[in-house]
């Protein structure tokens, strides 16, 4: 059994987004992909196919399916800008000046990139499991222009969500097999991450850097 199909039937949060797309089509569609933004267990594999399976019923039509779920990315990116924004430079670097093996010189080192390819960052952020929302917050935090977190964010959400709400379009009844195949992705992001984190954490306990 699927984790869609799981979650559909207790009454996870899968069946919530999708009880809502039934019931308010487009705008319902948007509510979902916002609450996904801030709450991950809400899955924006099932909500986006949902909506394109509904719009080839003629439940809505392609156009509503894709204005209001990237309506509802951007609604959901701009929170979480927001709360970065309200968290600030000074609260990162007090808290990871208490952290283990984290310096500060990896928060300048990280600013600086982050100046130089935050846009990219921000447009393909929004294409990546795990990641999709929680770009949103360092962008806040760095305070990058809101017009420019905006074209990137609405840039990198229509894509995303034009390619999985597509998917449901032409898969019809078969709309829930999407998320099989975006869970595949979504467990090599996270082995990606594993490893990079494994990696740091071993490289800097052989360069003796626990107790600072």
């Amino acid at each position: 059994m699927t984790f869609v199909e799981l979650t559909m039937d207790d009454g996870g949060p899968a069946g919530w987004a999708v009880d809502l797309v039934e019931e308010l089509g487009g705008p319902g569609a948007g509510l979902a992909i916002a609450a996904e933004n801030l709450f991950p267990p809400i899955p924006s594999e099932v909500i986006l196919p949902l909506a394109g399976f509904a719009a080839s019923r003629g439940e809505l039509s392609l156009a509503s399916a894709l204005f209001w779920t990237t309506v509802g990315s951007v609604v959901g990116a701009l929170l979480l800008y927001g709360l970065g924004a309200v968290f600030g430079r000074d609260r990162l670097r007090a808290v990871v000046d208490r952290l283990p093996l984290v310096k500060l010189t990896d928060v300048d080192r990280t600013e600086a990139w982050f100046a130089r390819h935050g846009g990219k960052a921000v447009f393909f952020g929004r294409m990546i499991p795990l990641f999709r929302s929680l770009i949103s917050i360092p962008a806040g935090v760095e305070r990058m222009p809101l017009g420019r977190f905006l074209l990137y964010t609405t840039a990198g959400s229509l894509l995303w969500n034009t390619l999985f709400v597509m998917a449901g379009y032409q898969l019809g009844e078969q709309w829930w097999r999407v998320e099989r195949y975006a869970g595949w992705l979504q467990y090599a992001v996270i082995a990606v991450v594993m490893a990079a984190v494994g990696w740091f954490v071993l490289r800097r306990l052989r360069r003796g850097t626990l107790v600072r």
